[in-house]
């Protein structure tokens, strides 16, 4: 069927307006011929139905009334020549009036049939010629001589009998329009029912013949399109969409299959890409592997000439400690700091190395457990310095114990380090913050300028010398390294007034017990003396 569609338009295909333009002008043409049918139908059923019920119906009772009118004149005028009492003459007088108006009735109800007119008229004088002859002459002699008698003419009795057959004839003929105007009537209605099985036959077929046009025309390569587009999205990348219909389904054809001809030609790209990215990837893993050997190797490897290095240079210091001039015991002093901070560099860096390297099952833990337990690992320190850490209401996350708690000693350690004069003030707090933890750890030490917000993140970035504040610079760096390997985000934030300010971010645990949804611990103050 799509075929016809260039056949139909001379060799050009119709866009899809054109197509639904034609149909519906054929369905409205084809309805206003059947709603123009159809009226001239019921118009011919109506006027048949008006002729036999407003007009031949109340004829042939019009007509039986003025029958029965002369009757009762012909009874009532025969009851007073027999009795000359003026009562018989009430049905005489009351015929006259119905009389009258049964003829005027008729005129009316058949004033479209000039023949029946005639006759009414025929009759009307008739009658009329009756009455003044023979009917008035006679009320009036049997009123004048007061005597009765049985005096009908055979005149009389003749014009009587010949208005009762005009009167008749009349009959038979409104009879004879009531059968025909039945007949219409049954005509009408036939007509009115084949006009109506026709117009259904014509709209069924003309719908039909629309619906395939239509089908094979439009739906036909809307569901050939449809279909070869679900094949390319399918992953049938070669598939070619071809389609034969109208301009718009031709041109949405060309235009998929020209976006599929590029996804095609991308994929392709993203093939040799992602070859390469794994060639790549597996080079990395072979070079991580490596790398990571080698520094368990060099850490163990360098850990045993730097200890003979410290502890031969410690002997030296001992031994000869004095004996030589200050110099030399300078230059031994320096040898032996070197070796020791080489040692806590390696260490460090070993540490910084291999965090998420080696992952464990992440498992609820408490806050205020991990800033316990780097209380404990600072506990020399925090006596040293007199410090006091005050934790308040912490909740429970998911994670690795050992590296959150790496966290927390470190920033505690840091505020201790970079302390001012007054002794050393930690405050640790946390807040919900939508689908976060948002732990904030605030100290009164030297502070941090802004512009070093970044800066300090930085793996062996230092702000100060190793003379005035020891240390590898390693331990903000291994802090990010952590909290963003538990998906989460560490970030300093000067307060006012003074000190330091760090804020990290923990996701919030799917925890059935709600121990994750609540902060667990009641706030708390700590204290070394």
């Amino acid at each position: 069927m799509p075929e016809l569609v260039p056949r139909l338009v001379g060799g050009s295909r119709w866009p899809l307006r054109r197509w639904l333009s034609v149909a519906i002008g054929v369905l409205v043409l084809v309805f206003v011929g059947a709603v123009v049918a159809g009226s001239l139908a019921i118009v011919g059923l109506t006027e048949a139905r008006t002729t036999i019920v407003d007009r031949v119906d109340p004829a042939v009772q019009h007509a039986l009334r003025l029958d029965t009118s002369l009757v009762d004149q012909e009874t009532g005028l025969r009851g007073y020549a027999l009795t000359a009492k003026a009562e018989f003459l009430e049905p005489y007088d009351s015929g006259i009036e119905r009389q009258h108006a049964a003829i005027e009735n008729l005129r009316r109800t058949i004033v479209v049939r000039a023949d029946l007119l005639d006759r009414i008229t025929a009759i009307e004088t008739d009658v009329e010629r009756w009455r003044v002859d023979y009917a008035e002459p006679t009320i009036d002699r049997i009123r004048d001589s007061g005597v009765s008698g049985d005096e009908q003419s055979e005149e009389g009795k003749r014009r009587f009998d010949a208005v009762r057959a005009a009167v008749g004839g009349l009959q038979r003929e409104l009879d004879l329009a009531r059968e025909a105007g039945r007949a219409d009537l049954a005509d009408a209605a036939n007509t009115l029912v084949i006009v109506c099985a026709g117009i259904a036959g014509v709209l069924l077929l003309v719908f039909l013949l629309v619906a395939i046009v239509l089908r094979g025309a439009v739906a036909g390569p809307i569901a050939q399109l449809t279909g070869g587009v679900r094949r390319v999205a399918d992953g049938d990348f070669q598939h070619e969409l071809r389609v034969n219909g109208p301009r718009e389904v031709t041109e949405l054809a060309g235009d998929v299959d020209s976006m599929r001809r590029r996804i095609l030609a991308e994929v392709s790209v993203q093939r040799e890409v992602n070859a390469a990215l794994d060639a790549r990837t597996e080079d990395l893993k072979r070079s991580n592997a490596e790398l990571e050997q080698f520094a368990y190797v060099a850490s163990h490897d360098l850990q045993e000439p730097l200890r003979k290095v410290a502890s031969f240079c410690q002997l030296l210091e001992r031994r000869y400690k004095g004996q030589l001039d200050e110099r030399a015991d300078q230059y031994i002093g320096f040898a032996v700091d070197g070796a020791k901070r080489m040692q806590v560099l390696i260490n460090d860096l070993l540490a910084f190395s291999r965090v998420g390297r080696h992952a464990r099952d992440r498992v609820p833990v408490a806050a205020g457990d991990l800033v316990a337990q780097a209380e404990v690992n600072l506990a020399e320190a925090v006596a040293d310095a007199d410090a006091v850490v005050e934790v308040g209401e912490l909740p429970t996350v998911l994670g690795e114990a050992p590296l959150l708690t790496a966290v927390f000693q470190n920033l505690i350690g840091n505020a201790i380090k970079f302390r001012g004069t007054d002794p050393p003030l930690v405050r640790i707090s946390a807040e919900r913050d939508g689908e976060h933890w948002l732990f904030t750890v605030t100290d009164n030490g030297i502070g941090i300028e802004p512009e070093f917000a970044e800066r300090v993140f930085v793996i062996f970035q230092r702000l100060h010398g190793k003379d005035a504040y020891p240390g590898t610079g390693i331990g903000l760096a291994m802090c990010r390294k952590i909290v963003e390997y538990h998906g989460g985000r560490i970030w300093l934030d000067p307060p006012e007034g003074g000190g330091t300010r760090f804020r990290f971010t923990l996701p919030v645990a799917d925890d059935p017990a709600g121990a994750a949804s609540t902060l667990g611990e009641t706030p708390t103050e700590k204290a070394q003396p």
